[in-house]
């Protein structure tokens, strides 16, 4: 479809807003200044629109004043902006700012309607300017994080309801719900009649601190106007806050995104990624848990948690254990600077590789290989040399099981040395926890740690535990724990876990099924020259690769794909390269197999070329 006549708009930019949402940054400076992958936001509109050949631009202006005049006649000297000064830019909303423009500018092209906190691919003003109707919204499925006004579409994609912020209860249901771009497309006749006049006695006699949403609702509710809804594909970023201009640099900066997230450990759920390198069980919770924590949320968001005490008998509920031996932490994570306080005199023995947290902590350390499988009887030579000794069992990166037998047996033939058990993804391996033996004949010298976040598939929610038989240990680390160390999200899922153990187990075997099957996807891939057997929810996979290509394809399948990955080559000291991927599921697994497909081929091509 061909685009519009572009000289028959007219384009109203709202850029008077104070920004308070976005202080401190706005302090001194008008939001839309601020800057997005070296861009402006209004620099990036603007743009947009001269792209399109738009010219006749009207910018309502408030906060800041000056100073966004002084950068676009700086930025754009041969553009002759129309401005539109709020002078109650503090106290008004956009209703008022939108009744600013409609009464100081003559009506007589159709009008193209910007909000300025707003950044978007030009694919997206296109999108707009190609569509056929007179009055159009561009929308977006209702994802996290997202706020403002929402509309619902009927089959022709008509909007049939306009739902602004403040009518959006706290049982308000997002799932048919689509969130408007705040960028619009209203004819003449349009605007010149029904909205303009609606709007500005609105604005002037009864409201000016609302959305001028409000007025666009009621007019379509009244049936005297036909708004279509146009769904975009491309990328778009609404700019309120600090947090919406880190996720808009991760859109619209490619070259950075993948600093972004080895910088962030977490936070995913404000990016549109694929997760393969952090690790969770993919079928736990399920969703009748889930829906159950819903329905209590409210209740548990105002409610404070139990003490310590109360929590670990309801863990030890779940562990069909002793409470006293139990202490429940909020992610394994916590034990680590206790450990390394209490330790700190000690030399350890530790895998190597494995998880980061236990060479940072244990500095004083000896090790034993893991390059991958591992050699108990080097742990045997080397336990005389040390005072403690760690076990990962699966080990973290490789997935190698160590007999839970052995473990046990080299603490009880061992009792001054202190046996730390790192359990974490045991439940996906074919061993026992070590916590049974414990139960039948304690040991004083044994501290089991456990990542419940990982196994139950809660990295949200930061749950763990040690099982300790050692009192004089045990009251050594809960004098570092406070009283309420859990919060009543956490708590509530302890409580409620007891009522599902069948579809905890089951989640456990689903997972070992797409493992098996994950693994024989990758071995027949190019350049995978092994995949490891492993005992985790992961797979260690070896590349016979040139170190480019591992870079390659790390930048690749995020940018087309938005799949993340870890590369763990650095562990390990063979010419092969490494990656630990996290098992999800079957849908997920086939897609990083298609896509790394896709990569190598445009690898290949690349290197020709």
């Amino acid at each position: 479809m061909k685009l519009e006549n572009k000289n028959r708009f007219k384009v109203i930019i709202l850029a008077a807003g104070y920004g308070r949402r976005m202080r401190p940054l706005t302090y001194h400076t008008h939001k839309t200044l601020l800057k997005i992958a070296d861009k402006t936001v209004i620099q990036r509109i603007i743009n947009s629109l001269l792209e399109f050949k738009i010219t006749d631009i009207n910018i309502v202006t408030g906060y800041q004043d000056a100073e966004l005049k002084l950068y676009l006649k700086q930025t754009y000297p041969h553009l002759d902006f129309n401005y539109i000064y709020n002078p109650k830019y503090a106290e008004t909303n956009n209703i008022y700012s939108l009744a600013l423009a409609f009464e100081n500018l003559k009506i007589d092209r159709d009008i193209i309607l910007i909000e300025a906190d707003l950044i978007f691919d030009s694919s997206i003003l296109k999108h707009l300017l190609q569509s056929p109707h007179s009055n159009v919204a561009l929308v977006d499925y209702y994802r996290l994080g997202m706020d403002g006004t929402v509309v619902t579409i009927s089959t022709e994609k008509i909007i049939t309801n306009v739902i602004p912020p403040h009518l959006q209860g706290s049982d308000f249901d997002f799932r048919d719900k689509y969130k408007t771009l705040n960028v619009y497309k209203f004819s003449q006749e349009f605007c010149a009649n029904n909205f303009s006049k609606l709007l500005v006695f609105y604005a002037k006699t009864l409201d000016n601190n609302c959305y001028y949403e409000i007025i666009l609702g009621l007019i379509i509710y009244l049936g005297k106007v036909e708004v279509y809804a146009e769904l975009i594909q491309g990328k778009w970023a609404e700019i309120d806050d600090p947090n919406d201009l880190r996720i808009a640099e991760f859109v619209f900066n490619e070259s950075i995104q993948q600093q972004i997230l080895d910088a962030s450990f977490g936070g995913f759920w404000n990016y549109d990624i694929l997760d393969f390198c952090f690790l969770r069980n993919m079928y736990f919770p399920s969703n009748s848990l889930i829906s159950e924590i819903k329905n209590n949320l409210t209740v548990l968001l105002q409610s404070y948690s139990s003490t310590q005490k109360m929590i670990d008998e309801k863990l030890s509920s779940y562990l069909y254990c002793e409470s006293d031996y139990v202490i429940t932490l909020n992610g394994a994570s916590q034990i680590y600077p206790i450990l390394e306080e209490y330790l700190k005199e000690s030399k350890v023995l530790l895998p190597c590789p494995t998880f980061g947290e236990y060479p940072r902590i244990f500095k004083n350390c000896l090790t034993y290989s893991d390059q991958v499988g591992i050699d108990t009887n080097e742990i045997l030579d080397k336990i005389n040399d040390c005072n403690s000794v760690v076990i990962v069992n699966p080990n973290n990166p490789t997935g190698s099981v160590i007999s839970t037998e052995f473990i046990y047996n080299l603490a009880l033939t061992n009792p001054s040395k202190l046996i730390i058990v790192d359990e974490s993804f045991i439940n996906f391996s074919e061993e026992k926890s070590i916590l049974e033996l414990l139960k039948i004949n304690p040991l004083n010298n044994v501290i089991l740690l456990v990542s419940l976040s990982k196994i139950l598939g809660i990295p949200g929610v930061r749950l763990g535990y040690i099982y300790c038989c050692n009192f004089e240990l045990n009251n050594y680390i809960r004098h570092r724990i406070s009283i309420w160390n859990l919060n009543s999200i956490a708590e509530f899922f302890l409580e409620i876990i007891l009522k599902h153990r069948d579809m905890i187990q089951e989640s456990y075997q689903k997972t070992k099924r797409d493992r098996h099957d994950f693994a024989e996807q990758l071995i027949r891939l190019p350049l995978v020259n092994q995949v490891y057997p492993s005992g985790a929810n992961f797979l260690l996979v070896e590349l016979d690769c040139e170190t480019t290509f591992m870079a390659y394809l790390k930048e690749q399948l995020l940018k087309k794909y938005r799949i993340y990955i870890k590369d763990v080559s650095n562990r390990f000291t063979t010419s092969y390269s490494y990656l630990r991927l996290a098992v999800r599921n079957e849908e997920d697994n086939h897609k990083f197999s298609d896509s790394y497909l896709t990569v190598i081929k445009d690898y290949n091509i690349f290197k020709e070329t």
